[in-house]
C-alpha cells in the first residue's frame, strides 16, 4: 500500500487566515494545534506565479510559492512537505520558513537509506513548527499524519 503527501502544514490560526485567500484551498485539523492544506491542482494553480518550481528540488511546489511561504511564516513557521512511498521504498522532503526566510531545508531522505524516524524530515520539519513526539512515535504519527495515505483522503475530512 502507498502513501502520498503534498501539503502546507502550520499552525491552526496562521494557516486557517492565509489559506482564505487561496480559491480553492481546504484545511485539515492535525493535532497539536496544526492543520494541514493539501496541494490540489487548483490551489496550484492559484499560487504558482507560472515560472519553474523545481529551484528547492520537491515534486509539486508551485513556482514562486516558495515566496509565498516566505510571506506567511511572517505569522509564524509554515512547513511544505511531501511524501512519496509505495512498498517502504519512497522518499519523504520537507523545508520551513520562518520570519519570512527558510530555515530548514529543503531535506531529502530517500527510504533506502536507513534513518531513524524521528530525524525524517518531515518529523524534522514538524518538530520546528513546535510538534513533539511521545515514546515509542515520531512527530509524524505524533500530530497524525498517518492518518491518511493521500491527498484525497486529507481533502474529504478538510474544511474551508
Amino acid at each position: 500500500m502507498g502513501y502520498q503527501l503534498q501539503a502546507v502544514i502550520a499552525g491552526d490560526e496562521l494557516l486557517r487566515a492565509v489559506s482564505q485567500d487561496v480559491p480553492g484551498a481546504r484545511v485539515a485539523a492535525l493535532r497539536q494545534g496544526l492543520l494541514l492544506m493539501p496541494m490540489t491542482d487548483e490551489v496550484f494553480d492559484a499560487v504558482t506565479d507560472g515560472s519553474s518550481g523545481g529551484a528547492l528540488g520537491f515534486w509539486r511546489l508551485p513556482g514562486g510559492f516558495e515566496g509565498l511561504l516566505a510571506q506567511w511564516s511572517a505569522a509564524g513557521p509554515v512547513a511544505y512537505v511531501e511524501a512519496d512511498y509505495f512498498g517502504g521504498v519512497g522518499e519523504q522532503r520537507a523545508a520551513v520558513w520562518a520570519d519570512g526566510a527558510l530555515v530548514l531545508g529543503p531535506l531529502d531522505v530517500p527510504t533506502k537509506k536507513r534513518f531513524s524516524r524521528p530525524v525524517s524530515p518531515i518529523s524534522q520539519a514538524l518538530r520546528r513548527l513546535g510538534a513533539r513526539r511521545s515514546l515509542g512515535e515520531d512527530e509524524f504519527e505524533a500530530v497524525g499524519l498517518d492518518r491518511y495515505r493521500d491527498n484525497d483522503g486529507w481533502i474529504s475530512s478538510s474544511t474551508r
